[in-house]
């Protein structure tokens, strides 16, 4: 890719209308505070609108509305957040890498690799791996026997796929990333542990994002389903079973346990968790530390988490906690007399 775009490139990729010159170069990219001549910023949230005067950035993507402040070039779009993620990756230069295989990859004879891959130093494949056209295999990275990678998937340094993983098209696992493992599967006999041998496999559909040291275990018997355009941050823990409808996107440190079921399009917020064999319907936000322990059958906004509050007021609200069931008997006494004696009188 090119170091450098005419804006009346970046205007036809976007569908954005300029004002400005159609010949302005872009070399990268900036914030509305920090940029410079040749980068282009962008304003997406009215927060930082009091630093878009004063722009020393050479273009910026914005609505229209806000063209006449805008004190230099400008690309007109109706959302300028979606228009500098896409222009984002012309600029990344992870993008730009040579097809080819180390010479310190181990892989087994029978894996099936296509010519245009990238496979880095001291990768191992495993028997009847499958890897198609453009992935990407960072350093040191552990692909099991009988996984399946569609097209243009990139594992960055680090990861472990065990075996019977599938990858749908265009995902990225970040370094870390465990898919694959053992489920936390035990039977208790007389106060002993035995293991329940995980059977199952993780099928990961098309165009999902799994941050670094994320775990994803396979099913115990039937598959953990991760479904097409889900976005998984860093440090999320997935257990056994667990069904991931269309487009959910979770947050770091979020704990899902095993066979519980999360609709399509949720959002999940950052250290929330959920409980085993639940269910959640489509189009639910949950807040950060939000514990669910039961189904959610409607969508909408849930919390249970409470704010931060100093150490003195915690302690007292703790107290008065753990004096909620005794209060409600007495909220309840004092009801029924109350009642008792309005029907005397």
């Amino acid at each position: 890719m090119p170091n450098a775009y005419r804006l009346q490139e970046l205007a036809d990729l976007l569908d954005a209308e300029i004002s400005g010159d159609p010949d302005y170069l872009i070399t990268g990219l900036g914030t509305l505070e920090t940029g410079r001549s040749g980068q282009l910023s962008f304003l997406a949230n009215n927060n930082y609108l009091k630093y878009l005067s004063a722009t020393q950035a050479g273009a910026v993507l914005l609505k229209a509305e806000l063209a006449q402040q805008c004190p230099t070039h400008c690309l007109l779009v109706d959302n300028p957040y979606v228009a500098f993620a896409r222009v984002s990756q012309l600029f990344d230069p992870m993008a730009n890498v040579t097809a080819g295989i180390h010479d310190s990859a181990v892989i087994h004879p029978t894996a099936q690799i296509s010519d245009d891959v990238t496979i880095d130093a001291g990768v191992v494949i495993d028997a009847g791996v499958v890897l198609a056209k453009g992935c990407v295999i960072g350093a040191n990275t552990v692909i099991g026997r009988d996984c399946q990678l569609g097209e243009g998937c990139h594992l960055h340094p680090n990861v472990t796929l065990y075996h019977g993983v599938t990858l749908g098209q265009q995902v990225r696992i970040h370094s870390s990333a465990v898919i694959g493992g053992d489920g936390f599967g035990f039977a208790n006999e007389n106060g002993n542990w035995i293991k329940i041998a995980q059977l199952g496999g993780v099928i990961i559909g098309d165009h999902v994002e799994i941050g670094a040291n994320t775990n994803i275990d396979r099913g115990a018997l039937d598959d953990t389903v991760i479904g097409n355009q889900v976005i998984i941050d860093s440090q999320v823990q997935i257990a056994h079973n667990v069904k991931i409808g269309d487009g959910t996107a979770i947050a770091g440190c979020v704990g899902i346990a095993g066979s519980s079921r999360i609709g399509r399009y949720c959002l999940i917020g950052g250290a929330s968790n959920i409980a085993g064999h639940i269910s959640i319907c489509d189009g639910v936000t949950i807040t950060m530390a939000t514990s669910v322990t039961g189904n959610i059958t409607r969508k909408g906004s849930y919390s249970s988490g409470t704010t931060a509050v100093s150490t003195p007021q915690w302690r007292k609200n703790t107290v008065r906690f753990a004096q909620l069931d005794q209060l409600a008997k007495s909220v309840r006494k004092l009801e029924k007399q109350a009642g008792l004696k309005k029907a005397s009188e």
